[in-house]
């Protein structure tokens, strides 16, 4: 018996779609949550190779939790490529002015650095409050611990 080794086949014909509250849940956990799933690590057609992940949709992200001090301790940066073009900004103030994009930057670290990984992390979307427009999609609820 040999090993099962997923097709672009097997790809195109998986793609759940599945929903995270992150109303109160703790970002870390979120992240990878939605990263496994993203991947398709959770399948056991899973292979490195082959985008056989599933679709995320995370809700409420303005509500995600941060731990310890985080809030104001940590620090996202972006650089424009010029010189002294670095800027830097606190977690919180990330918060205020766009509150998907701290769930957006978890799950993004946790993914492949390449080609591939940018092809799933197209399969997230992230929404700062609790409405979503993918119902037609008929997603299932996930809960995080």
């Amino acid at each position: 018996m040999s090993t099962f080794m997923a097709t672009a086949q097997h790809a195109a014909e998986s793609g759940r779609w599945h929903v995270i509250d992150a109303e109160g849940k703790v970002l870390g956990r979120i992240a990878t949550k939605a990263a496994r799933l993203l991947q398709g690590k959770h399948k056991a057609t899973y292979t490195p190779f082959i985008d056989v992940g599933d679709f995320v949709v995370i809700v409420n992200a303005a509500k995600v939790k941060l731990t310890g001090r985080k809030e104001d301790q940590k620090i996202y940066r972006q650089h424009s490529g010029y010189e002294g073009g670095l800027r830097e900004e606190r977690a919180r103030l990330i918060r205020q002015r766009r509150p998907e994009r701290l769930v957006e930057e978890a799950v993004h670290g946790m993914l492949p650095k390449t080609k591939l990984g940018q092809a799933m992390y197209r399969k997230l979307k992230v929404y700062a409050s609790a409405d979503h427009p993918h119902a037609a999609q008929k997603p299932t609820k996930l809960e995080v611990a």
